[in-house]
C-alpha cells in the first residue's frame, strides 16, 4: 500500500489496523487489538512476573537513531529485565508518544523492527496505546514473563561465599555511545566502531539462559545502570558486601583494544550502563555446572567476584587486589 506523507497519516486507529495488529496474531486473548482490554490465561502452577521499562528520545537514545533499532532496544530492556528474573517471556504491551507530524514511514519502519525482535524473544504483542506529544519521542513497554509458582529470582537472597558471575561482555554499550557522540580522543577501526554501536542500539537479553538461572542464581539483576552501580543494587537489597575484581570482568575484543589504548576508559566501562547482561551470586561450588549449562545455552558466563559479610557495597579491586577509586557510579535519573 502507499505509505502517507508526514502529517497526512492513517491516524491512531489506521496506524493501530495497519502496523500493530499482526504483531498480535500470537496472543488470543488480544483480540486483534479491537477491545479496550485483553486477557490471558496462567498456568496453576505458574506465576505471572511484570516488569516495565521506557526510553525517551534524548536521554536513552539519540534523535535520529534508527526506528527498528529504536523498536529492537525498547523490546530488549525489557526482556532482559525477565531474563535476570528467570522469567519466559509471555506477552507484552506498548505505549507510544509519538511527536506531531509523525510520518507513516517511520511507524512502519518502527512496526517492522518491532516485529522482528517479538519473533527473535520469541513473544507478541498484547495491546497498549498510541498518543501525540508535543514534546520527545516516547516509548514504554510492560512485559510479561512466567515461571513455576515460587522460583523467581530476586536481587535479595545473596550470602557470604557465593561467587559473582555476569553473562556476555561489559562496556560494549558505553564505549558505543561514546563513539555514536564523538568524544573518544582517539579514532578507532571501522570494524570496532561498528560493533561497539551495534551493541548499544541492539543490545541481546539473554533468554536462553533463564531456566538455569532458576537453578543455580541465589540473587540476580540485568546489568542496566552500569556493572558497579547494579552490583551496588543487588548487594543493598541482600545485605552483604561485593568484591568485584575488575580483571576479570569480560571485555569484548574491540573493547578490550579500546581500553588497552585508553586505560582511563576501564571506568566509563565498569559505570557506563546499557549493557542488558545478567548479573548473578551462586554457590562458588557450581562454577563447573554454571559454565556448562551456559555453553549448552550458548551463553557466555564469567565468574568476576565474590560475595562477603560486608561493609555493605562493592570494592572494586586492580591490580594486586588494591581497591580502585570508582565513585559512585551507575546511571541515575535526575
Amino acid at each position: 500500500m502507499t505509505q502517507a506523507k508526514a502529517g497526512a497519516g492513517l491516524g491512531e486507529f489506521g496506524r493501530i489496523a495497519t502496523y500493530f495488529r499482526p504483531l498480535a496474531v500470537g496472543v488470543p486473548g488480544a483480540f486483534d487489538l479491537t477491545d479496550d482490554a485483553a486477557v490471558l490465561d496462567v498456568p496453576a502452577d505458574q506465576q505471572l512476573v511484570a516488569t516495565c521499562d521506557g526510553m525517551v528520545a534524548g536521554v536513552h537514545f539519540l534523535p535520529g537513531d534508527d526506528p527498528a533499532d529504536l523498536a529492537h532496544k525498547i523490546l530488549a530492556v525489557n526482556m532482559s529485565d525477565l531474563a535476570a528474573k528467570g522469567a519466559e517471556p509471555l506477552a507484552y504491551s506498548l505505549v507510544m508518544a509519538l511527536p506531531r507530524g509523525t510520518s507513516d514511514e517511520w511507524v512502519a519502519a518502527f512496526a517492522a523492527g518491532l516485529g522482528a525482535a517479538q519473533r527473535a524473544f520469541k513473544i507478541n504483542l498484547l495491546g497498549g496505546d498510541s498518543v501525540s506529544t508535543q514534546g520527545p519521542l516516547s516509548l514504554t513497554i510492560n512485559a510479561l514473563g512466567i515461571v513455576p509458582r515460587g522460583t523467581m529470582i530476586r536481587r535479595k537472597g545473596a550470602r557470604p561465599g557465593d561467587a559473582v558471575f555476569v553473562t556476555g561482555n561489559i562496556g560494549d554499550a558505553a564505549l558505543g555511545l561514546k563513539l555514536a557522540l564523538g568524544t573518544l580522543a582517539q579514532p578507532v577501526p571501522d570494524a570496532d566502531r561498528a560493533y561497539l554501536v551495534g551493541r548499544l542500539r541492539r543490545p541481546s537479553p539473554r533468554l536462553e539462559l533463564v531456566a538455569s538461572l532458576r537453578v543455580f542464581a541465589t540473587a540476580a539483576l540485568d546489568v542496566s545502570d552500569g556493572l558497579v552501580g547494579d552490583l551496588r543494587h543487588l548487594a543493598a537489597a541482600s545485605n552483604v558486601g561485593i568484591a568485584l575484581d575488575a580483571r576479570t570482568v569480560p571485555l569484548s575484543p574491540a573493547a578490550a583494544r579500546l581500553v588497552t589504548r585508553q586505560p582511563e576508559l576501564l571506568s566509563a566501562v565498569l559505570t557506563g550502563g546499557d549493557d542488558y547482561e545478567v548479573a548473578f551470586t551462586a554457590p562458588a561450588g557450581k562454577g563447573d555446572d554454571i559454565a556448562a549449562a551456559a555453553s549448552s545455552a550458548g551463553v557466555t558466563v564469567t565468574r568476576i567476584g565474590r560475595v562477603t559479610e560486608g561493609p555493605v557495597g562493592v570494592a572494586v579491586l586492580g591490580m594486586g587486589g588494591v581497591e580502585m577509586p570508582i565513585g559512585q557510579g551507575g546511571w541515575e535519573h535526575r
